[in-house]
């Protein structure tokens, strides 16, 4: 006869603390009818989600206690789990586990499920930190490798359906791309396309109307951009194909992750379509957008006889949190620079503000002279965390009048600009600016001087221009202009004197100078100059005899290297003695990527002079 009944617990637990449950006791009482309890079997919680993962100690005699009480079931059932159970022990075990062992920090994150871990790396954007945590083991590099590393970076021109129609197909795979470049369909440029997908052609590109062709493009486009929610990186650069970015800016502006967004079409320089001008649309903001540029190119296709900055204007709108805009205009091929019409940036100046911008590049765009600069003043004092501007801006001719008023900062502007990029006049009005504190500007760049006119630029930089490290000039006439800017800024660290304005040397520019000394003395006089550019000192040799260790003695080399690197030994001489601390000239070759390095060789004993040595060098452009 079989009898139920409650009691007490018989097995003291080491969390004493926790509330006890009301238990079910089943006592088994033998024919004889004296009820003799024989085995008390206590009932679990078989739900994992009742089990804490960081109390190691209350699971380990939860299962205790779940293994000690299969010797006391009846029949069939003994030593046996349920369904339930089994599940419950597993579970139990994943909590105990990584807590047991002499190296538990090497069993934890390796043994997690597939999906955890696909969970974990898709919050490392890197590349490089991807293939490091692919390396460290082989379990990683099962689920980096085939799912993250290869999907972070796609790079392909529109026309690639397959690569379209395979993130749309596999979301999962498309919500880990971080950055999308789309290359121009004439681009000659590598493309970065996740392996396994099949480039050739197949039935998804096959159409008889290229019309449709493109409207293709643009559907399987739209709808994979869908798919990429983390998205972080945007480049477009499809200017020979009828889809316009107008097509693909509505889907962009759902991807609320997106930061980065670099356009170079034609399109975003011409008037927008009036449908699209008149229609009313909700205002989307794009909270982490921080970097736009926007550029045209060089091409005759899109581009628009009376360029304007309407649609550009209509894409800033959504980006209230800028820090960095950069909007150039490339003149066509078909016209000329001189002839061709710039875009006006009145409105922009007159309207934009982003209270966080802290670098601005407005290139061959143009201003009224009556309202546009009263719209620029104003534009640069309302931004006060600018600390890079490049204006290549010039002025409307308005009444045939060949001058207009300078530009005339408020008091205060520009408080925190440590680089500068503009013309003589614009550079005079920011050092001319009155400041309550010294701006810590240290680099200016596309100064032209041009005689007497530098009077007035000169003036001011040597009054607010103690800081000044590196100027980088576009042009230059006399030697006597370059002493005048030597006197005015002497704590240049680098000098950059850029082409000399006149028909012989624009001839000569190639040649190399033979007032070596003139110019070395005229170097003396900043002595902190570490890098010299502009002007030519060292003759061309040949590239086995510009290798290190090569001299003049060498008889491998030709007598007219020989006779070249020994000059070219006078010239190191010559400019390390009267500037000592300079390191760094012009190579021979106008193209950059390459320089010339002054070295000097401490001598062995101190009667021994100073040796100084040249070499050809690799840089970074």
């Amino acid at each position: 006869m079989i009898s139920t009944g409650r009691s007490t617990s018989p097995t003291t637990w080491a969390q004493s603390s926790r509330p006890k449950l009301p238990k079910k006791v089943i006592t088994i009482v033998p024919s004889s009818g004296k009820a003799r309890p024989k085995k008390v079997v206590q009932s679990l919680d078989t739900n994992p989600n009742s089990y804490d993962r960081t109390d190691p100690f209350f699971a380990f005699n939860t299962l205790i206690k779940l293994l000690g009480s299969l010797p006391s079931r009846i029949g069939g059932c003994q030593y046996k789990l349920t369904p339930d159970e089994h599940k419950l022990s597993v579970h139990l075990l994943t909590i105990v586990e990584p807590f047991v062992g002499l190296a538990p920090s090497r069993r934890t994150i390796t043994r997690q499920p597939t999906e955890v871990l696909d969970a974990i790396i898709f919050h490392v954007d890197s590349r490089h930190d991807l293939l490091s945590l692919a390396l460290s083991c082989k379990r990683m590099y099962d689920v980096v490798c085939p799912r993250h590393i290869d999907y972070r970076v796609v790079r392909c021109k529109v026309s690639a359906l397959s690569v379209w129609n395979h993130l749309v197909v596999n979301r999962s795979l498309a919500r880990n791309v971080r950055r999308l470049e789309i290359l121009d369909e004439r681009s000659a440029g590598s493309e970065l396309i996740p392996p396994g997908i099949l480039m050739s052609d197949t039935d998804l590109e096959s159409t008889d109307d290229e019309l449709g062709l493109h409207d293709k493009q643009e559907r399987y486009l739209v709808s994979a951009l869908t798919k990429m929610t983390a998205l972080t990186s945007f480049a477009w650069s499809c200017n020979h194909s009828p889809i316009s970015i107008d097509n693909v800016w509505p889907t962009l502006l759902k991807c609320h992750s997106l930061q980065q967004v670099e356009i170079n079409d034609n399109l975003v320089f011409s008037n927008p379509l009036e449908s699209e001008s008149c229609k009313p649309r909700k205002q989307i903001v794009l909270p982490e957008m921080t970097m736009m540029t926007l550029r045209s190119t060089s091409h005759v296709y899109g581009s628009t006889k009376q360029p304007n900055l309407s649609r550009i204007s209509g894409i800033l709108n959504h980006c209230p949190n800028l820090k960095s805009l950069d909007i150039t205009y490339n003149s066509p091929r078909s016209t000329s620079n001189a002839g061709s019409p710039r875009p006006s940036a009145d409105d922009l100046l007159l309207y934009g503000r982003w209270t966080q911008l802290t670098s601005l590049t407005l290139t061959n765009v143009r201003y009224s002279p009556t309202t546009g600069l009263d719209s620029t003043s104003t534009f640069l004092s309302a931004h006060p965390n600018l600390e890079v501007l490049h204006l290549d801006i010039g002025t409307i001719p308005s009444g045939g009048s060949s001058t207009t008023p300078g530009l005339t900062l408020t008091p205060g502007s520009l408080p925190r600009l440590r680089e500068l990029h503009a013309n003589k006049e614009i550079a005079t009005a920011v050092l001319a600016c009155p400041s309550t504190h010294p701006r810590p500007l240290e680099t200016i760049k596309g100064v032209r001087l041009s005689g007497t006119q530098d009077h007035t630029f000169l003036v001011h930089l040597k009054q607010r221009g103690r800081q000044v490290r590196r100027i980088e000039l576009s042009g230059w006439g006399e030697m006597e202009d370059l002493r005048r800017l030597v006197e005015a800024a002497p704590n240049l660290t680098w000098l950059d004197v850029g082409r000399k304005q006149n028909t012989t040397a624009r001839a000569n520019a190639h040649a190399v100078v033979t007032n070596t000394l003139e110019w070395a003395t005229l170097l003396a006089d900043l002595p902190e100059l570490v890098a010299f550019h502009g002007v030519r000192f060292f003759f061309e040799v040949s590239h086995q005899a510009a290798l290190p260790g090569v001299t003049a003695t060498s008889t491998h080399i030709s007598m007219t290297d020989r006779s070249r690197i020994r000059k070219n030994d006078e010239v190191a001489g010559v400019l390390a003695w009267k500037c000592p601390k300079l390191r760094r000239v012009d190579h021979w070759e106008e193209a950059p990527g390459k320089v010339i390095v002054l070295v000097k060789d401490t001598p062995d004993r101190a009667s021994e002079k100073e040796k100084v040595r040249w070499e050809v060098r690799r840089v970074k452009i």
